[in-house]
């Protein structure tokens, strides 16, 4: 997953001048708290360096799961149903959700971002002038007190923030973002078991209030996954050489593990099985870990006797869509 050309050139500028010495300091002060999920009322981006830091170590990384959560939420979208051409983003720091979604949707038109942190913000609003989304707004303040005082959007995101948050703030925000999209809400968290554990709290909620979940889920009842197993997936991403020297790592490219949940107004037109792991494939064969619109999980081994099934089970990848 690349960055858009526009973006890598707009972080460029950035960070030019900024030693990477500097930046890879506060990266590390930065990801230990992102890993304890540290929730001392204190901003995770509180400074100017805390700000370059998170642009040149994660962005790329997020932008490549809101991006790759929204191709697969694409996928699932009835043809018909229009492109959101209004976002509101929550919790928006430099401005990543706005880049997926005008690369994803290129009729996007208006964006709101509220955003908490005032060295994150600005710098967003200097990315933001190349992203080719012609209105523009920015709102101070956390995303609770916010949200309420923000006009319906025809898409609204919150992205790696509600590991930020205490249970109770996170129950009210999502009932507050489901009331402020026209039809679509989109959620990202890190892909571990306590970042699916919020994704499927949200899940319960906005079942509860009539909403349909329309991606990763083929369908609405229990999550069928038990024990030590967990629903995420993976986007690998280039790593630029800022990226490389501020984070001190060795390999070109960076697998970042996501989960996230799609909902929306109206029903998906039709549901297909979800691949939940790394196709496994063999001289002939392919297995398959499957999440089926009936509610189960399973494993699926499709051979060369399966004819055009296999043939596109061979062609899909981690967290695809399916029909089978």
């Amino acid at each position: 997953m690349e960055l858009p050309a526009s973006l890598r050139a707009a972080l460029d500028t950035v960070l030019d001048g900024h030693a990477v010495a500097g930046i890879a300091a506060a990266g590390s002060r930065l990801s230990a708290r992102y890993r304890a999920e540290v929730l001392d009322g204190r901003l995770h981006l509180d400074t100017d360096e805390a700000a370059r830091a998170y642009v040149a170590t994660r962005l790329p990384a997020t932008y490549a799961a809101i991006r790759r959560a929204m191709d697969m939420l694409q996928e699932t979208m009835d043809p018909l149903t229009p492109a959101p051409e209004t976002l509101l983003d929550v919790g928006a720091g430099p401005g990543t959700a706005l880049w997926a979604a005008a690369d994803t949707w290129p009729e996007l038109g208006a964006a709101t971002m509220v955003e908490a942190s005032d060295p994150i913000r600005r710098v967003g609003q200097l990315l933001a002038e190349a992203s080719g989304v012609p209105h523009r707004r920015w709102l101070d303040g956390r995303a609770g007190d916010l949200v309420d005082k923000a006009e319906l959007a025809d898409l609204v995101t919150l992205a790696y923030v509600l590991d930020e948050l205490r249970e109770g703030e996170r129950d009210q925000l999502v009932d507050a973002l489901w009331r402020k999209a026209r039809h679509l809400l989109l959620i990202v968290e890190p892909g571990t078991p306590a970042g699916w554990r919020r994704i499927l709290a949200a899940r319960r909620r906005l079942l509860a209030q009539g909403a349909n979940i329309v991606a990763p889920c083929p369908h609405s009842q229990t999550c069928p996954l038990v024990g030590q197993d967990w629903c995420h997936f993976a986007v690998r991403l280039p790593r630029s050489r800022i990226h490389r020297l501020a984070k001190g790592a060795d390999a070109p490219f960076e697998d970042e593990k996501f989960i996230f949940l799609a909902a929306a107004r109206a029903p998906a037109p039709t549901a297909a099985a979800r691949i939940l792991a790394p196709p496994q494939q063999g001289s002939g064969k392919v297995r398959l870990k499957l999440c089926r619109p009936d509610g189960r999980a399973d494993d699926v081994l499709m051979t060369r006797r399966d004819g055009d099934a296999f043939k596109a089970a061979r062609r899909a990848f981690w967290g695809d869509a399916l029909q089978t």
